[in-house]
């Protein structure tokens, strides 16, 4: 059943104590004297749904922890720490000097109750309500859009070491799958912990552990069919099994490629080149290879944020893999935005070249938003050459014509005009392909409005000036997100995202109450 504070002060109440030693406008403060206006026991009823068993921990106190926890970056253990020994948390979660904490293992179990049910975000929505009450960013047009890429909580992990964890981890819940490998020469003791005892600086030697280990893994999936744990489908352990199997023929498949020696036979061996979506550990799945600038290469996830510039708060804010689908700076953006309950009406929307995707623009102007993008940037194949814009292409005719006069056509279909031959005694070719084949140019399904919006960042200074001025400020917000908090805690998306959105509650919080938030029987205000 759901606990509740005690309104009445115990005699050692740590803010009846020293909350004067409190600074003026922390958060500390804050949630001392207005944590239960706040997080109101209400608004967590639906977690305690029987009114049997022993009351919880009350949830303003838990709700204060998290966000504290968030704010500082701590573990469980620390913030529960925190809680014992620091006055200062305390008095934010109306504790007494004497009184002990609760066990950090709370924190898990909250944490889980609030992904399972149906507002798992519902602290940064309450901190949002509060953004919205005092009216803050009330007229404020402008949002801001931007990521930044948070390393993993994982080390990654090299082929052989995903191949050999992956085939441990069918052995080890897979029914039958120990016998499948009897009787047979495997590629190392799965039975031993880590690597397998070669002479890893003998390439041969390595060459030739990849190949049996590929072997042992194609083995056991030949051998333990899909329809081996469908008969026990929905089962913890037949879930298990199930994900274990998919895993390791994802695991087979992305880092290999079969050589054909001509005799018919041939060898597994890495494959020269990455493959897309790659999985980097068998710990964490869901980490990705991330590439947020040619130089800067991490390993991780990728946080999106939508910010209003003047006041630097966070208006909405998702994680995703930092590759894959829907995990574009674009796409990851435009979900962002759509979800800012406090951006309905028509405004500006401002972002650094990789958000000017077509797709992004067609929503904007849908939407009546004014997108104040750089523009994606269309540097031609060749230095000083010819770029895309100065091709003319006729979208209802579906043909496209060369700086030369030369016109291709392209279907609604491949998108793609091929000049080919025209290219073979064209007097600019040298300054417009370097291709065999001649000059291909690809029209995207949105080139007009991209066209269109290039020509207006080309001749429009008020709309460059607007993006010098206000995109740089959401840089200040990434800043404020990502210092002393860059490594999260947590592995896969849906809990590092629970984190980010306590994370972007708690440095709203800290924002709204160095402006003087406070609670009145009115609502909430900025005192002035």
């Amino acid at each position: 059943m759901q606990g509740f504070s005690d309104p009445q002060r115990e005699l050692l109440d740590a803010d009846s104590v020293t909350g004067h030693l409190l600074p003026p406008g922390s958060v500390f403060g804050f949630l001392a004297e207005h944590r239960l206006a706040l997080f109101p026991a209400e608004m967590f009823a639906d977690l305690f749904p029987s009114g049997r068993g022993r009351p919880s921990v009350a949830p303003d106190v838990v709700a204060s922890v998290l966000v504290l926890q968030a704010l500082h970056g701590l573990s469980d253990r620390q913030a529960a720490e925190a809680v014992t020994f620091d006055l200062r948390w305390k008095a934010a979660c109306g504790l007494a000097v004497t009184d002990t904490c609760f066990h950090a293992t709370t924190l898990t179990y909250w944490r889980r109750r609030l992904a399972a049910s149906k507002s798992p975000d519902r602290v940064f929505d309450a901190v949002r309500a509060v953004i919205k009450q005092t009216g803050v960013i009330k007229g404020k047009t402008r949002r801001v859009l931007d990521s930044t890429v948070l390393d993993d909580a994982v080390a990654t992990q090299d082929t052989v070491t995903q191949l050999v964890a992956a085939i441990r981890r069918v052995l080890r819940v897979v029914p039958g799958a120990q016998a499948v490998l009897v009787g047979r020469e495997t590629a190392c003791d799965y039975t031993r912990p880590g690597k397998p005892e070669i002479a890893w600086e003998d390439k041969a030697a390595k060459a030739a552990l990849v190949n049996a280990l590929v072997l042992d893994a194609l083995t056991l999936l030949n051998a333990l069919s899909s329809t081996d744990t469908d008969a026990d489908a929905g089962r913890d352990d037949a879930d298990e099994a199930a994900q274990a199997l998919a895993l390791l023929a994802l695991l087979a498949g992305q880092d290999v490629e079969w050589i054909d020696d001509g005799t018919g036979g041939g060898v597994w061996r890495i494959a020269r080149k990455v493959a897309h979506d790659r999985v980097i550990s068998t710990v964490d799945t869901e980490t990705r290879h991330a590439h947020k600038s040619r130089s800067r290469r991490q390993d991780g996830f990728k946080a999106h944020i939508a910010a209003e510039p003047d006041t630097g708060l966070i208006t909405n804010a998702a994680l995703t893999k930092a590759t894959g689908a829907g995990t574009g700076d674009a796409a990851a953006g435009a979900a962002v935005l759509a979800g800012d309950d406090s951006f309905t009406e028509p405004g500006q929307v401002l972002a650094d070249s990789a958000y000017g995707t077509g797709d992004l623009l067609a929503d904007l102007q849908q939407a009546g938003h004014d997108p104040v993008i750089k523009p994606w940037p269309c540097a031609p194949n060749i230095p000083g050459g010819f770029g895309l814009d100065d091709f003319t292409v006729d979208h209802k005719a579906l043909t496209v014509t060369c700086p030369a006069g030369n016109t291709a056509s392209f279907t609604a279909k491949t998108r793609t005009a091929k000049f080919g031959t025209a290219c073979a005694a064209c007097p600019f070719r040298d300054q417009c392909t370097t291709a065999a084949a001649g000059r291909s140019v690809t029209v995207n399904i949105h080139d007009k409005l991209q066209r269109a919006h290039r020509a207006r960042w080309n001749t429009d200074p008020q709309m460059r000036a607007d993006y010098r001025k206000h995109r740089p400020m959401v840089e200040r917000s990434i800043a404020w997100l990502t210092r002393g908090a860059r490594r999260l805690r947590y592995r896969g998306v849906t809990k590092n995202d629970a984190w980010l959105k306590l994370r972007a509650g708690g440095i709203n919080l800290r924002q709204l109450c160095a402006t003087g938030l406070t609670h009145t029987p009115g609502g909430w205000e900025i005192a002035t």
